[in-house]
C-alpha cells in the first residue's frame, strides 16, 4: 500500500505569503506527475483511492486549495476565487517540477484546470474535467450556495457525519466504510464538537449569485476554453445537475473538442473512489 507524503509550498497570495498543503503518492522522482485539485468543500483526501492505484505509474499530487484542509485560510471571501487558485497551483507545479504534467479537477477544481490550462505557455498535457463545464447550473450553484460556508458545530462524529452524507447523496452508491471516509475528510474536531474543515468565507461568492452573473461567468469561460490546448476529457455524472449534456456536447466540438464520458447511477460528482471510475483515467493517461 503506497503512503501518501504530506508537504507544503508557500504561494504568494493577495494577503502575503501563504502556505498550500499537498499530498503524494509514488515515487517522488518520478516527472510524469498527475495534478488533482478537489471541489468546492472538499480536500485532498479524496484522492486517496486514485494515489493507492495510479502512483503504481506516475506520481499522484493532490492539494488542498486556499482556505481548506491543511492549507492556510485567506480570511477574506473575495479572494477565493479561480485566479487565486491557478497562482497557487503555479507556485505547486514549480516546486514539483514535472517532466509530463495532467490535471485531474473535480467541480471547482476543473474550473481551476480551464483556467490554468488556458494560460499561454502552460504545461498541462492531459486535462480531465470531471462534471464540471463552462457552461453552469444556476439552481444546482444555488443549492450549493444553501449550505456552503455555513459551517454548522456537531455535537458527536456520528451527527457531523449524517449532515455531510445528506449533502453528498449525489455522490452515488458508496458503502457505509466509503461514506464515512468521504465526511471525515472534510470534518475536523473542535472544543465545541465537529465542524466542516474549510474557512466559512468561501461560501461568500455564492450568497449575492444571479442568473445575470453566472451568465457572465458563463462567457469568460467559454473563452478561456476556447484557448485549451491540452487533450481534453470530460467525464459526467448521468443524473448531474451542473453539468449538462448539451454543454457536454458543445464542448466536444468547441476549442480542444473534449471526449466524453458518462458514469451512470451519479449526480454532481463522481468520486473516482472505485475501480470502474479510476480506470477511466488510466485508459485516457495512457
Amino acid at each position: 500500500m503506497l503512503t501518501a507524503r504530506l508537504h507544503t509550498v508557500q504561494w504568494l497570495s493577495p494577503m502575503g505569503l501563504k502556505k498550500l498543503a499537498y499530498r503524494e503518492w509514488g515515487e517522488p522522482d518520478n516527472p510524469h506527475v498527475l495534478l488533482c485539485v478537489h471541489g468546492l468543500t472538499r480536500s485532498s483526501q479524496d484522492f486517496e483511492h486514485m494515489g493507492q492505484t495510479l502512483g503504481k505509474r506516475l506520481r499522484v499530487v493532490a492539494a488542498d486549495m486556499p482556505g481548506r484542509g491543511g492549507s492556510d485560510w485567506l480570511g477574506n471571501g473575495a479572494l477565493y476565487a479561480v485566479p487565486n487558485y491557478v497562482a497557487a497551483c503555479v507556485a505547486l507545479v514549480a516546486r514539483l517540477n514535472p517532466g509530463t504534467l495532467d490535471w485531474f479537477g473535480t467541480s471547482m477544481g476543473g474550473l481551476i484546470g480551464m483556467g490554468y490550462a488556458s494560460l499561454p505557455d502552460n504545461p498541462v498535457r492531459k486535462l480531465i474535467l470531471n462534471d464540471v463545464g463552462p457552461s453552469l447550473n444556476f439552481e444546482a450553484l444555488s443549492r450549493i450556495g444553501q449550505y456552503v460556508g455555513k459551517s454548522p458545530v456537531f455535537a458527536d462524529l456520528e451527527t457531523a457525519r449524517a449532515a455531510i452524507k445528506a449533502i453528498s447523496l449525489p455522490f452515488g452508491p458508496h458503502t457505509e466504510t466509503e461514506w464515512n471516509t468521504l465526511c471525515d475528510s472534510v470534518l475536523v474536531q473542535t472544543e465545541g464538537g465537529w465542524t466542516t474543515h474549510y474557512d466559512p468565507l468561501i461560501g461568500a461568492t455564492f450568497q449575492g449569485l444571479t442568473p445575470d452573473t453566472v451568465a457572465a461567468s458563463e462567457g469568460m469561460l467559454w473563452a478561456a476554453y476556447s484557448q485549451i490546448r491540452a487533450q481534453t476529457l470530460v467525464v459526467r455524472g448521468e443524473q448531474s445537475d451542473l453539468l449538462s449534456r448539451a454543454t457536454c456536447q458543445r464542448m466536444s466540438t468547441e476549442g480542444p473538442k473534449a471526449q466524453l464520458k458518462e458514469i451512470p447511477g451519479v449526480g454532481h460528482a463522481p468520486t473516482f473512489m472505485h475501480a470502474d471510475q479510476i480506470r477511466i483515467v488510466e485508459d485516457f493517461l495512457f
